[in-house]
């Protein structure tokens, strides 16, 4: 009886120490679709300018983007690392 329940805590610890690291994983892809969406409306907002036209909506977009990313890299960095391989 008391080997079922050490091997259900162990496991139950595997579960969450996965889980973990799988957050830090999805931090990591919403920081480069943060990221990605930053370039296009910084080249958005300076054609906006370069042209000419309104850019105050496209720069407000792009600040609010930079602080969500900025946001994002600082609760990041108390993830544990990537791992290298996943459990299927």
């Amino acid at each position: 009886m008391t080997g079922s329940a050490e091997g259900k805590e162990n496991h139950g610890f595997v579960r969450s120490e996965h889980k973990r690291a799988r957050s830090g994983e999805d931090f990591d892809i919403i920081i480069g679709f943060l990221g990605f969406w930053a370039a296009v409306l910084l080249v958005v907002t300076v054609w906006m300018e370069v042209t000419a036209q309104p850019a105050l909506g496209w720069a407000l977009g792009l600040l609010a983007t930079l602080l969500a990313l900025y946001g994002m890299v600082r609760l990041r960095r108390g993830l544990p690392a990537r791992t290298a391989t996943r459990k299927k």
